[in-house]
Order: C-alpha cells, then structure tokens, then sequence
C-alpha cells in the first residue's frame, strides 16, 4: 500500500511539473506576443510598456524579443533619446547571454559604435577603439560600406591629432581597400555575367534581374565608399610627403624587408617619380626576390625604356605572386606595355587576366573597348560591318561603368560616343541587317548580333 502511495505520489508530481511547465511556457507565450505585435507593426510605446516584464519573466522563450527591442531601442535612439543606449547595450548584452549560438558580437559592437558615432557620444580615440574592436573581433564581416570608412576616417583624424603614427594609417588604408576590392570584385564578377547574358540577347529571369540591381547598388556603394576612403587620405599619402618620410626612413630601415615592400608599394601605388623607389626595388630584390621586387624592377626598366627585360621581370613577378589583387596589378601593367607598343591582341590578352582576378577593375573593360574601336576599319569588308564593331566596344564600356564607379561617367560617355559612330536605325534598315549576326573576321573575332529595329 506504501509503495502504491509512492507511486501515486510520483505520478502526480510529474503530472503537475509537465503541467506547471506548459502554464509557463503559455504565461511566455501571451507575454511575448503583448511584446511583439505592437512591434511588429512600428508601434514601439506600446511594445515598451510589455517589455520589461517579459524579459525578466521568460528571458530565453524566444530570439524575437531580442530582435524586435533591438529595433525598438534603435527607433528612440533615432528619435533622439540617446538614454535608451544603455538599454540597447542590455538588450545586446541579454541576446549573447540566452541566445549566444544565434548572435554575432561582432555585429553587436559595430552597430553600437555606429550609433555612438552618429551622435557624437564619445571621443575619437573612444569612437575609434569601439571600430576597432569590432572590426577585429571579425574582420570577415566587417563589410559596411559606411562603417569601413567612419573606422578609416577616425584614423586619420587622430593621426592629424598627433595621437596616431602615418604608417600606422597607410597600414590600416591598405587592409580596408583590401576588405572592399575583395567586396566589389566578388559582385563584380557575378554581375558582369549577367550583363554577358542580356548582351547576347538572353532574357534574365526574375531572380537575376534583382540580384543584378541588388550588385550595381552594392558596386555604387563600395565605389563611393573607395573615392571616400581616398579622398580622406588625401594629401597624407601624396607623393610629396611620402617621398621625404621615406627618404629620411630609408637608411634605418633598409634590411628591413617588411618596410622595404610597404614603402615600395606605396610609392608606386602613388606613381611617385623618385630615384628613392628605383633604389628600395633594387634593395628589396638583394634581400629577399619575390614577386614583389621583381615587378619594381619592371617597372624600373620600362621607365628606362629597356622593355624586353622590363618584360622578363613582369613574367618573373606574375609566376611568383600569390596575392590575386597584386598579380593583377601586374597583369595590367602588362597589358598597358603591349598597347603602348601597339600590339592590341597581346593586350587584351593581359588586360581579361587582370579582369580574371579583378573584375571590378573598369579601366581593363575601357581599355579593351578603345583597342576595339580602333580597329574598326580593319574588321569587316564593308562599312556597315566595320562600324558595327562600335557597338562591341560600346557593351565593353558599359560594362566598366557598371562596376567602377570611379570611372563610371567617362565610361559611360565613352559608350555613347561609340554608339552614334555605330550604324544608325536607318542604316540598319536600309541594309536590311536587323537582328542579323556578324562574324568579326580579325583579330577581335567572335560576332555582333545586329540590333532589331
């Protein structure tokens, strides 16, 4: 009879402990919706007046709590009740407590700095600390356009404020134009094959058609962002201060390999015409050949117009570089040796390797475009034909304005020159050439389709 009694006993008290449970859960439930719904539809008063018990009483009943205060705080914020930050730091604070498997810290700091930043909550050296936090917390996700250039410019504000060194600057320009040309190259590349598919008469199917607007938006961005960051930079990295930084530096700092490449690259990056640069190429070549010294003595060698071996060193450099930004650097300094002598195929050929690795690199597709448009009368047994090769270099124009801000209103201009040298709708309909295909017989080859009137 004691042992039934137990067993009764024990039954109940689970009964009760499931039931208790589910009553819980249900409480949570009710509360969590008081909290969500008003939030769903922007009505932050009213979510307000539900959150604060409901975060106490069910903290970890659901990530929405989390994520609809965030953009409830953000809206006060916003609105100008800067005292709500310290309640989105605890709304952060509580999210990687209960849900730190589904929460990005990184993500957290960033957006917390961002908000500082906006209104002026802090100093620079605070400001840039907080940037600088997040950014090295996850550096793979710090791709905002706007915070990559709110971090950079609070680098070169405290520089100005003497509270920063100059390479300290350069080194953290070089790792964020890095960040954003590996940003612009990936949608470059995608976009550029969708404009492929449109050129050749293929329609785009919904999907398509808004991953490409989403990637020439991102491309506008990142160009922008790219200007900015330069234009931040400005006259610190011009080449008459970095040519007695680096002259007064060279003597302490000429074994030093490391020093010897940034210098290097900055020079050159600047085009900074200098016997100083000529010198650390050869110093840097006796230390350590790399592909880096090679291309410098490239480089070296054209400008004293010895264009075989400037050419052997490039090859040199090309085999031996890993890093996909600099080998197309060097594919493109190639490329514009060829043109220069005249000699558009070998031209093209470098200039689509630099695009392979660079494709959000405007000048390649605009260079191609005028070797094309200069050849115009070499492709092509009749008028109509050789003026339709405008219309290729036309494509290859827009193309460089689609994923290179910087270039793209000479780009763009440069396109509809060759448009009104292309066949009019007049000669198109008096040849009766619409929607025809014509082979390009030279050393552009492939076709042109004709357009339809």
């Amino acid at each position: 009879m004691k042992v039934k009694a137990t067993l009764l006993f024990a039954a109940l008290a689970t009964t009760f402990g499931v039931s208790n449970a589910n009553a819980q859960a249900s409480d949570c439930a009710v509360k969590t919706s008081l909290f969500v719904e008003p939030a769903k539809v922007k009505n932050y008063d009213e979510a307000l007046t539900h959150y604060e018990a409901l975060q106490e009483s069910c903290p970890d009943h659901s990530l929405a709590i989390y994520q609809y205060a965030e953009r409830m705080y953000t809206h006060f914020i916003n609105n100008g009740d800067l005292d709500k930050i310290k309640d989105l730091e605890k709304v952060y604070a509580d999210r990687m407590e209960y849900f730190s498997d589904r929460t990005n810290r990184a993500e957290q700091l960033e957006s917390l700095a961002r908000i500082r930043y906006e209104n002026k909550l802090g100093s620079a050296d605070e400001l840039f600390a907080a940037f600088d936090e997040a950014y090295k917390m996850d550096p793979e996700r710090f791709t905002s356009p706007v915070s990559i250039y709110i971090y950079f410019s609070l680098a070169v504000d405290l520089f100005e404020a003497d509270k920063k060194e100059l390479p300290e600057v350069f080194e953290l320009y070089d790792e964020l134009i890095n960040r954003v040309d590996v940003q612009r190259n990936s949608m470059a590349e995608t976009l550029t094959t969708l404009m492929a598919k449109e050129e050749k008469g293929e329609q785009l199917d919904a999907t398509e058609a808004r991953n490409k607007k989403s990637y020439e938006t991102n491309l506008d961005a990142y160009g922008k962002v790219t200007q900015s960051i330069n234009g931040k930079l400005g006259i610190l990295a011009d080449c008459e201060n970095l040519i007695p930084l680096y002259e007064k530096e060279y003597e302490e700092n000429k074994d030093n390999v490391a020093w010897l490449k940034a210098a290097s690259n900055r020079l050159d990056a600047k085009d900074c015409e200098t016997e100083l640069f000529f010198k650390m190429a050869e110093r840097l070549h006796e230390l350590e050949p790399s592909a880096e010294s090679a291309y410098y003595l490239a480089r070296m060698l054209e400008q004293e117009n010895k264009i075989n071996q400037a050419m052997e060193y490039y090859n040199q450099a090309a085999e031996l570089e890993e890093n996909t930004v600099r080998k197309a650097r060097i594919y493109f300094s190639m490329a514009e040796n060829y043109r220069k002598r005249n000699n558009p195929t070998q031209a093209r050929t470098y200039y689509n390797k630099n695009l392979e690795l660079n494709p959000s690199h405007g000048l390649s597709y605009l260079r191609i475009a005028a070797l094309y448009a200069g050849s115009a009368n070499d492709c092509g047994t009749t008028a109509f034909e050789k003026r339709a090769v405008y219309w290729k270099a036309a494509e290859l124009a827009e193309r460089a304005a689609a994923v290179d801000l910087s270039i793209a209103k000479t780009a763009r201009a440069t396109a509809d020159s060759y448009r009104q040298r292309a066949p009019s709708r007049t000669d198109i309909h008096n040849d009766d050439m619409a929607g025809k295909t014509i082979q390009l017989n030279c050393w552009i080859g492939g076709s042109i389709t004709v357009p339809q009137l």
